[in-house]
């Protein structure tokens, strides 16, 4: 009885105990990033095609055949090849438009595999609404042809107009086809053969990189991973994954660390954003915040002779000029931040806008109290 009163006074202490632990493990990994998110594997990676090619059916809106010249030589030449000779002779349609065709060939893609494509006009075509482009070969920057892209064009804008105004929704001489081409050469990448493999931090940094190859070698069990540069991650194949690349990677990427990153303040001037870091940390640093602004305001006032005077009309110029230098304004002190939130609880009790915030950020970057980089877009 003795003992079984002793273990259930030990119960709850340890139920407490395990859901704690379990609290503290689930806890930070909420904050960590898989492999899979942060680097990539070089030389799996997708390839960028295009070619030049012709889209039809258009209602009029196509190119204009005597500005654009090169939509005239490849209609003929596309007729001589279906054996109709226009040679000599003065085409005035304006059905057809001259477009280059891009697409980006996914990595270890086979014969036979579909891939979107993208349309766009290269004359001076106003719509490709309701038009089909023509078989179009996609050429890779070897000169190779990857792909061979035919179908219906969609766009997402559109225009219209009359003859006093005139209304454009998008951009209409730009359409995608979905599934529009199809897959005619592979690339070679013989994976399962490599004895070494390299990750690419998306994001480079030393800490990262460090972490990253600490992850992957406790996973294996032994130093086949090692940071060469901020950048990349070098990792030795073990023996008992010869041969069996996937299963080692499906893996891999699924470890989770913990992702490091400098101090950084991002700002955007033309739009007013400011991003910060959580990392930015700012000194105790007294700012003032204050601007001349002089208002101008022009009143004239026309001043008319009396009924029987013989006198006429005159326009008196009345202007008034305000001068407000924001007397209310005065030196305030952001102190020591600890958090992002306080540094930017202090900044927001100045009660300024974000083009007045980004004028004193880069003040307090030169005055030496703002630890972060500040990277103006």
């Amino acid at each position: 009885m003795l003992r079984k009163a002793a273990l259930r006074s030990l119960v709850k202490p340890l139920a407490a105990l395990l859901a704690l632990g379990f609290a503290m493990a689930s806890g930070p990994a909420q904050a960590l990033s898989r492999i899979k998110d942060l680097a990539s594997v070089e030389g799996v990676r997708s390839n960028q095609i295009l070619g030049y090619g012709i889209v039809v059916g258009l209602n009029g809106t196509g190119d204009t055949l005597n500005n654009a010249p090169f939509t005239k030589q490849s209609l003929t030449a596309m007729l001589e090849r279906l054996g109709v000779n226009t040679r000599g002779a003065n085409m005035r349609t304006a059905n057809v438009a001259a477009v280059m065709v891009t697409a980006n060939l996914p990595p270890f893609s086979t014969q036979g595999t579909r891939i979107d494509v993208t349309v766009s006009a290269l004359g001076d075509a106003k719509s490709l609404q309701g038009g089909t482009l023509l078989v179009t070969p996609l050429l890779g920057a070897d000169g190779e042809v990857y792909a061979v892209s035919q179908g219906p064009v969609a766009i997402a804008g559109f225009s219209a107009e009359g003859d006093a105004s005139k209304i454009t929704r998008g951009v209409p001489t730009v359409g995608r086809i979905a599934n529009g081409a199809v897959v005619e050469r592979e690339i070679d990448f013989a994976l399962n053969k490599l004895k070494t493999l390299r990750l690419s931090l998306r994001n480079p940094d030393f800490t990262t990189a460090r972490r990253m190859a600490a992850a992957i070698n406790d996973f294996l069990g032994g130093d086949a991973a090692e940071p060469t540069d901020p950048s990349t991650v070098v990792l030795q194949i073990p023996p008992r994954f010869a041969g069996n690349m996937i299963r080692m990677l499906t893996d891999i990427e699924q470890l989770r660390i913990e992702p490091d990153q400098l101090a950084r303040i991002v700002i955007d001037e033309r739009s007013g954003i400011i991003v910060m870091g959580k990392d930015v940390r700012v000194s105790t640093v007294a700012v003032a915040q204050g601007n001349l602004t002089v208002t101008i305001t022009e009143q004239p006032q026309v001043n008319q002779p009396g009924p029987l005077a013989n006198g006429e009309t005159v326009v008196t110029p009345r202007t008034n000029v305000k001068v407000d230098t924001e007397g209310g304004n005065k030196l305030a002190m952001v102190r020591e931040s600890v958090t992002l939130a306080e540094l930017v609880d202090g900044l927001n009790a100045l009660g300024i806008g974000p083009r007045d915030l980004i004028s004193i950020l880069q003040a307090i970057k030169a005055a030496g109290a703002l630890q972060a980089e500040i990277e103006v877009m």
